[in-house]
């Protein structure tokens, strides 16, 4: 057998086998989505993402965590056009940030910005007579959208609707507010128009009226419009761009660390890949432990640095371990 034939000896040990990994998972790259509802004492369970709920204010606990993405779920808000509810100051988001700030002053608190729960018609902008997006005022609106969110704490604002010129629109709007080196702006740059997103609008009640996002999110093909949406928002002053969801989309993850090297890097572990991780570990398929760690560790060495995830709670007690 040849010297140059023999591998194995280089990770028999598991501590070298730990070598063999250019980055390991690590608890700061891990951010926890929580689902904020306008109900101050709710604690409602999500049936189809396992472990999780809908939270109110008045119940929010963060035992672990350091690292938090808030989602507003308005039940009793009147919802319409324009998605008025999104920045109201007693809407569910407003009032969860500024009780984290609070209650736990070190906590980081990212916000997804996206008027897809606050309009009436369901869609991530607003909309021409003709049921199509409006592009001007759907950025604008998104804008002041996040501006509230920084001021009224966020470290983070994230726009995920995946309308054209939004990134350049936020940042002109952080820095006239004198927020920009207060507040990140993390893109949803590579956002696919996916299946697998099915429990998260079950948890949102995001779900489009009528129609679908497949003309602003991205055809799952893309591979090349994807990497102009990245090269786009770096351009236009994304501090860290993203790939939604991460598993399918591996090559994008590495792809986006190629074009962005100077970038933090994020990937979005989204509610169908939990939920199937979770299904499959029910079903015998393989242990759920194992599986979470499989999946997250081939995010990271596609070259991500950030993850989005469902699995945060659990990571953080596993990796204490």
């Amino acid at each position: 057998m040849d010297i140059s034939s023999i591998l194995q000896g280089g990770y028999q040990h598991p501590l070298s086998r730990s070598w063999q990994g250019r980055r390991q998972l690590t608890k700061s790259m891990f951010m926890y989505p929580i689902f904020i509802t306008d109900d101050p004492d709710a604690s409602v369970v999500i049936s189809s993402l396992p472990g999780q709920r809908r939270w109110g204010v008045n119940q929010l606990e963060f035992s672990s965590a350091h690292c938090v993405i808030l989602f507003g779920v308005p039940l009793n808000c009147e919802k319409d056009g324009r998605g008025t509810p999104a920045d109201d100051p007693s809407g569910p988001v407003i009032q969860a940030i500024k009780k984290i700030r609070l209650l736990f002053p070190s906590l980081y608190i990212a916000c997804d910005v996206c008027l897809c729960e606050y309009t009436s018609h369901g869609h991530c902008g607003l909309l021409h007579a003709d049921g199509t997006i409006n592009t001007k005022p759907s950025v604008l609106r998104l804008a002041e959208v996040s501006v509230s969110y920084a001021k009224a704490g966020a470290h983070c604002v994230a726009p995920s609707d995946m309308m054209d010129g939004r990134i350049k629109a936020i940042k002109q709007a952080l820095i006239d507010a004198d927020l920009a080196s207060k507040c990140t702006l993390m893109s949803y740059s590579a956002k696919f128009a996916s299946a697998l997103y099915g429990p998260f609008r079950d948890a949102a009640g995001s779900a489009p009226s009528f129609g679908d996002r497949k003309c602003y999110q991205l055809p799952p093909t893309a591979k090349g419009l994807a990497r102009r949406a990245i090269q786009r928002d770096m351009a236009e002053g994304a501090d860290i761009i993203m790939v939604k969801p991460a598993l399918p989309y591996l090559d994008i993850i590495s792809d986006a660390a190629q074009l962005a090297p100077d970038h933090p890097l994020a990937c979005y572990q989204v509610s169908g890949e939990f939920a199937m991780v979770h299904a499959g570990a029910a079903a015998g398929v393989y242990d759920l432990k194992t599986m979470a760690f499989e999946t997250t560790e081939s995010m990271v060495r596609a070259g991500a640095t950030l993850i989005l995830s469902y699995f945060t709670p659990d990571f953080l007690d596993w990796l204490e371990a």
